[in-house]
């Protein structure tokens, strides 16, 4: 009898452990709340009323399951849900998805780090116009593995190299690059004058 309820006892401290490491486990990259993810921001009250936080899932390059959030306007959130349930399911790997007030609202930092955004109140690189990140209705994807190459072949963000062979990168026969234009996106690896292979926005 002592033998047999020891036998239990293993088995069942066995089917415990495994479980933990169930392949449905998800590691969190971001856990804010919608008040936490826009704290410091310095967007005027009306474009944050127009903001919503979205918690997404992907495979990051650990070929793990990762939880992570995006804040982007309320008029995109249903694409942008639509987008990662694909990213999911095909098992594209995004780095991180973590929103911009962990990087001070620094959209360089976020590059550097190969993290996935959308809001960030600030304007174009290089000009005075407000981004369409500025109002949550754009979204840079693996920003390291999809920079911005510009005409004088400068590289952003530095270190960064363009390898459409490379697993998260985005070419134009990409699914989730026809996704998001399937959904009356722009990509930025279609813009004329440089490309900006990791964004992508909507009006």
């Amino acid at each position: 009898m002592i033998n047999q309820i020891k036998s239990t006892l293993l088995i069942l401290f066995v089917f415990m452990t495994l479980s933990s490491f169930n392949s449905k486990d998800v590691i969190i990259d971001s856990n804010l709340s919608f008040d936490e993810a826009i704290k410091t921001s310095p967007a005027p009250a009306d474009i944050i009323n127009e903001l919503t936080l979205v918690n997404v899932e992907y495979y990051s390059t650990d070929s793990k399951l990762h939880r992570g959030q995006l804040v982007v306007n309320k008029s995109v959130a249903s694409d942008v849900k639509e987008i990662f349930e694909l990213i999911k399911s095909i098992k594209f790997p995004v780095n991180k998805c973590i929103p911009m007030v962990k990087y001070k609202w620094s959209d360089s930092a976020s590059m550097q780090d190969n993290n996935s955004s959308s809001f960030c109140y600030r304007t174009i690189a290089g000009t005075n116009r407000i981004s369409k990140h500025a109002m949550g209705k754009a979204v840079d994807i693996n920003p390291f593995f999809n920079p911005v190459i510009y005409e004088d072949g400068k590289i952003s963000p530095k270190g960064a190299n363009y390898n459409p062979k490379k697993p998260g990168t985005f070419s134009s026969d990409n699914p989730i690059v026809k996704k998001f234009i399937e959904l009356g996106w722009r990509w930025g690896g279609n813009f004329q004058s440089f490309k900006d292979y990791h964004h992508f926005d909507k009006e």
